[in-house]
Formats: C-alpha cells, sequence, structure tokens
C-alpha cells in the first residue's frame, strides 16, 4: 500500500507541478549560467520550490534532493530526487520536449520514477512491483511494456546530445543500426516505440538518471551504463534498451571512449 501512495502522490505533484511549467514556457523567461556552465532559469528555482514544499508537507520526515536546491536530510529513510526541469536549454529556446523527473528512492532501492511532459500533459510512471504506466491528459492510465525485438541489425536506437559524443562511438553505432533523434527516450523505449536509447558525451546528472531503474525495469527492459555497471553509479552514460538487445549493444561499444572536448568548438579558431 506505501508504493500505491508515494505513486499517487508523486504522479498528481508531477501533473501540477507541469501545469505551472507549461504556463510559464508560455510567457517565456530569462536565463543565467551556474557555476559549471549549465543554463539555469527562474522557472527552474520556481517549479523546484513548488515540489519540496509539497513533498515536506506530506511526508515531513522524507530527505529530498532537488538539482536546484541540493540536499535536505530526513530521517525516514525514502529520498525523494527532483530534476523541476529536464532540458533547460530546450525550455528557453522555446521547444517543447522538456519535461520534469522525479524519483522515490528507500532502503530497498528506487522505489517510484515519474516523468512528466508538461506542454502535452502526459506522464509516464512507474512503481517498485506496480508495473509501468502512462496517462494522456484526463485519459485512462495504459500499461506500457517495451518491445520484443532481437535483431541488433537495423535496431531503432535513439540519441541524446551526440554534439558531446566521440566519433568512434557515433560511428559504431551508426554501422550496425538506425540512430535517431531522441525527443522522449525513456518513454519511447519502455512503450516500445523504440528499441533502444543511448545518452553519452556530457556526463548526466543523478537527478537525470534516478527515475530510470524503476521505469524501464517495470516495463521490462533494462537500463545501464555504457560499461554495463549500474546507471546510478556508473559513469554518467546510459544505455535504455528492451533487454534482448543490451548485451549486443554494449559489445557492440565496448571499449570506445564515449565523449569528446565539444566545447572547443565554442572557442576562438583564429
Amino acid at each position: 500500500m506505501e508504493t500505491d501512495v508515494l505513486l499517487r502522490f508523486a504522479t498528481g505533484l508531477v501533473r501540477d507541478a507541469g501545469r505551472l511549467a507549461a504556463a510559464r514556457f508560455a510567457t517565456g523567461t530569462s536565463v543565467s549560467d551556474k557555476d559549471d556552465g549549465t543554463e539555469v532559469t527562474p522557472v527552474d528555482r520556481e517549479v523546484e520550490v513548488v515540489l519540496r514544499e509539497r513533498i515536506a508537507d506530506r511526508f515531513p520526515e522524507d530527505g529530498i534532493h532537488g538539482e536546484e536546491g541540493g540536499e535536505q536530510t530526513g530521517t525516514s529513510g525514502r529520498r525523494w530526487v527532483l530534476d523541476p526541469i529536464n532540458g533547460t536549454s530546450l525550455f528557453i529556446r522555446r521547444i517543447p520536449t522538456f519535461s520534469i523527473l522525479l524519483a522515490v528512492e528507500d532502503a530497498e532501492g528506487p522505489a517510484v520514477g515519474v516523468i512528466g511532459h508538461p506542454v502535452i500533459d502526459e506522464v509516464l510512471y512507474a512503481g517498485r512491483g506496480r508495473g509501468c504506466w502512462r496517462q494522456i491528459g484526463d485519459g485512462a492510465p495504459e500499461q506500457v511494456r517495451v518491445n520484443d525485438h532481437t535483431r541488433l541489425r537495423g535496431a531503432t536506437v535513439e540519441i541524446l546530445n551526440p554534439v558531446t559524443w566521440s566519433e568512434e562511438l557515433l560511428v559504431a553505432l551508426h554501422r550496425e543500426v538506425f540512430l535517431l533523434p531522441a525527443m522522449k527516450p525513456t518513454d519511447d523505449v519502455a512503450t516500445g516505440i523504440s528499441d533502444a536509447a543511448v545518452i553519452a558525451g556530457f556526463p548526466m546528472g543523478y537527478e537525470d538518471r534516478a527515475p530510470l531503474p524503476v521505469i524501464v525495469g517495470e516495463a521490462g527492459g533494462r537500463v545501464s551504463d555504457l560499461t554495463g555497471g549500474d546507471v546510478l553509479t556508473g559513469d554518467g552514460s546510459v544505455l535504455l534498451s528492451n533487454g534482448r538487445l543490451h548485451d549486443a549493444l554494449l559489445g557492440l561499444v565496448a571499449g570506445i571512449p564515449h565523449g569528446r572536448d565539444f566545447r572547443m568548438l565554442l572557442g576562438d579558431s583564429s
């Protein structure tokens, strides 16, 4: 029952926060750089404050970790992990595929994962032992699963942040699979639209990775970093798959450098 309570609350919270984010997206916002060089907007911070306040009010003993507000320790043994605007660069460039990420962790590991897509009012969510579900607007939730494709050659693989990838990684995959630009990579793998997705180059933050194990796992798939290690403690790269192609994809990229110094493209070339 506890998982069900957490899942209902988390899903409702992400949908409510998504309405705020969608309203701010419609009006536009300012942008600044954080100390690490990544972009941030007042909306990132505003949405995270809303998430934190609602969680603290409902579960006051739980810990909270957010991308913008950092760590708030708790006493319950449970922690909420938040990315209030995943894809800030998309948000500020008026590209509507940004998302809100939320995960709940307990003593057994990942317990709940939610990905909200505010502009289209869609949520993908999963609870440990409860399956993976998608809800669009006020429609009925639909349980989703990965596909059953087993053929590596010609598989559909979505790629995220390829500007930060090494040439070797791109070529190795390009020779064997169809590479597609990622819009909703986790959703697409979990619902069977794509066979796999690869995120490499610039390391993904923990907040970006936290919802993945329970969402992809409950949809019947598999997630790891590109070395095959645990995605939450790994090198910041991500491989999501239907499970059947996972080992073959790991073999395809084994020993290949994942990233390049993409920032050199921004420097003075004279």
